[in-house]
């Protein structure tokens, strides 16, 4: 085994695909000859030529609906994004066309088709960079949604959202694409729609994907020092939820914190929240807190640092699940200035 980055292994998986599968194509911007903004379809055209991987215009909209098209037509096309925030001028076609056309057609047509989104912050990029745009599309029926946070689940995961009879949005964490792991590709994973536990613990549960799954482990590891057990949780699939090893996980540890980048308001922490709260209520001891970017657009890049959640924020809100067993309980302070809404 030797290190590979998640940008490695997704190269891997598009290069399998298309080797396996002459229904796989990958267009999008700058991914022929440049091979992507970030690299990830580095020489997929010379090895497979125009016709399989190729550049288009700048054109969001029309990219997903060339798409759209080529699904319908019997290919499996893997479309890339470029940036999270560039994806929004195709969201009428991903809303309307996409989630629906099974429905539409009462199952008659399928759409096979990934849209990859390089999403959220860390990178130190401007506006339109760095958004996390994942609730938009976990709200829309239709999709599967999925986010993973490690070169082994980036090579699985995407291997079997291309193999998907469903259009899957594949957001991958762009400070993450240099995280290695020791691995031989090909690997395998579980499957789209399951969590797993990524570190055991007794005393509460980290929810997070993406970005936020290395941050939670950090945490857990500095909870230690005030005595805290903390178990992590990588959820990898938003779309479809696995509800029973979330479950299980909380109701372990009667404690529970979501993480996520984007802003807290009606995000897909809010959603997780509400499903642990409904499922677990008679094992929590106290109410599910979440941790999230704050409800601004996404700031310059010298400014992101205080508007991303950090380790403190996390360990402020564990702070905040410790209980007094008087009856006029109260929380114990955090350790810093905890604003409300944003934990």
């Amino acid at each position: 085994m030797a290190p590979t980055s998640m940008a490695q292994a997704l190269n891997a998986a598009l290069r399998d695909a298309v080797a396996e599968d002459e229904r796989v194509v990958v267009f999008g911007e700058d991914v022929g000859r440049l091979g992507g903004v970030f690299r990830i379809t580095d020489g997929l055209q010379d090895a497979f030529g125009e016709q399989r991987c190729f550049d288009t215009p700048l054109a969001e909209s029309g990219i997903v609906g060339f798409a759209i098209g080529m699904a319908m037509a019997g290919f499996r096309p893997v479309v890339e994004m470029q940036f999270d925030a560039f994806a929004f001028p195709a969201f009428e076609q991903v809303v309307s066309h996409v989630a629906k056309m099974r429905n539409r057609t009462r199952g008659a047509v399928e759409l096979p088709m990934v849209i990859r989104v390089p999403f959220a912050g860390g990178i130190g990029g401007v506006e339109h960079h760095c958004d996390s745009s994942e609730a938009y599309y976990a709200h829309t029926p239709g999709l599967k949604v999925v986010a993973p946070a490690t070169p082994t689940d980036a090579y699985a995961m995407l291997r079997e959202a291309i193999g998907d009879p469903d259009p899957v949005v594949f957001l991958e964490t762009k400070k993450l694409y240099w995280s290695k792991e020791d691995i031989k590709l090909p690997v395998t994973a579980e499957p789209i729609g399951r969590a797993v536990v990524r570190r055991e613990g007794s005393d509460a549960t980290l929810l997070a994907f993406g970005p936020g799954v290395p941050l939670a482990l950090e945490t857990a590891e500095a909870a230690t020092a005030e005595g805290w057990d903390v178990q992590v949780v990588d959820l990898r699939s938003l779309v479809p939820f696995d509800d029973a090893t979330v479950t299980e996980a909380v109701r372990r540890t009667g404690r529970c914190v979501v993480l996520q980048e984007a802003p807290g308001f009606a995000g897909v922490g809010a959603e997780i929240a509400a499903r642990v709260q409904e499922r677990c209520f008679h094992s929590l001891a106290a109410p599910v807190l979440r941790v999230s970017g704050f409800d601004i657009p996404y700031p310059p890049p010298k400014l992101e640092h205080v508007h991303l959640p950090s380790v403190d924020r996390v360990l402020d809100a564990i702070a905040r699940l410790q209980w007094d067993d008087e009856p006029d309980a109260t929380w114990l302070p955090g350790r810093g200035n905890d604003m409300e809404g944003a934990a």
